[in-house]
């Protein structure tokens, strides 16, 4: 199968490109230049937010997959910068949609845990009602609108808490961290302060990659949660990095209020990989020896 990837020098993108490329025809979409894991040929440098540009490469490469991995991820930014997050993250799915359009191409669209409010005590399936409550969940919610109403070949990929080589990440930040204060004598500097009051579903970018190659050879269009299994804080997170990095000075506990945010985050976005499930998929493993693999290799 020939696919494009957009994003493809991100975390997910590095790791679709690996899975990938040794059954498929694999081109790879961005705006920087081409990574040194990609050969140049297969490399396509283009601004998504650019209608005509977006129709025309996608005329030129006529893929029968299109993975939409691109997007504007840091929460924050998306948040104070509202107009330049809707242009990314949702006109741009609209651009990648029309193109699929056009030439009956299937396209996969990975969206994510926050078009949920973060108001239930169990986990989301896919069945629930989206109710962003930042701009971030907003324009990937309104890139789903998109997809949905433009196209009969689809896949929709709700994750969450992607964790992988080559990007920086929430897991990658608290590594940082905790090397610092390893090589610090005071006990104050050596105290690290995670939020606690989250609660998510920690998803590596390689288990996540593996998934979506099965998923792609089945043709079952439609839309799933994919996660690893089960759930945590980002504390929690921390703790078993901690452990895992013989940490011995605490990991304290703290609010999102305390961090005084630009955007609000759900408290409780666990995504329940209902669809998948029911299906016979295998599931994905737990989020603890996700995590343990990725350190070993960071």
């Amino acid at each position: 199968m020939k696919i494009l990837i957009t994003g493809a020098s991100g975390m997910l993108g590095y790791n679709l490109w690996q899975v990938l490329f040794i059954e498929h025809e694999i081109y790879g979409l961005g705006k920087s230049d081409c990574p040194d894991f990609i050969k140049r040929d297969k490399w396509l440098q283009l601004d998504l937010t650019n209608p005509t540009e977006t129709y025309q490469t996608v005329t030129n490469v006529n893929p029968e997959l299109v993975i939409h991995a691109a997007a504007l991820t840091n929460v924050d930014n998306c948040e104070l910068n509202p107009e330049k997050a809707y242009l990314n993250n949702t006109l741009a799915t609209r651009n990648v949609a029309l193109a699929c359009q056009r030439f009956d191409s299937a396209m996969l669209y990975i969206s994510a845990d926050y078009v949920f409010a973060g108001e239930k005590n169990t986990p989301y399936r896919e069945d629930d009602m989206p109710n962003p409550i930042n701009t971030y969940g907003k324009t990937k919610y309104n890139g789903e609108f998109y997809v949905r109403h433009l196209l009969n070949k689809f896949y929709i990929i709700r994750t969450a808490w992607l964790f992988g080589e080559r990007k920086k990440n929430f897991v990658s930040a608290i590594v940082e961290q905790i090397k610092l204060a390893k090589q610090q004598t005071s006990k104050q500097v050596n105290e690290i302060r995670i939020v606690a009051d989250q609660i998510g579903s920690p998803t590596y970018t390689k288990d996540l990659a593996l998934a979506i190659s099965d998923l792609i050879k089945k043709n079952l269009y439609g839309l799933y949660h994919l996660t690893n299994a089960n759930s945590a804080s980002h504390y929690q997170i921390a703790e078993e990095i901690s452990n895992f990095l013989g940490y011995k000075n605490k990991i304290l506990p703290i609010s999102q209020i305390e961090l005084n945010r630009p955007a609000r985050r759900p408290q409780y976005s666990v995504l329940d990989n209902y669809n998948w499930r029911i299906q016979g998929f295998k599931h994905l493993r737990d989020w603890k020896e996700a995590l343990q693999e990725y350190l070993l290799e960071v």
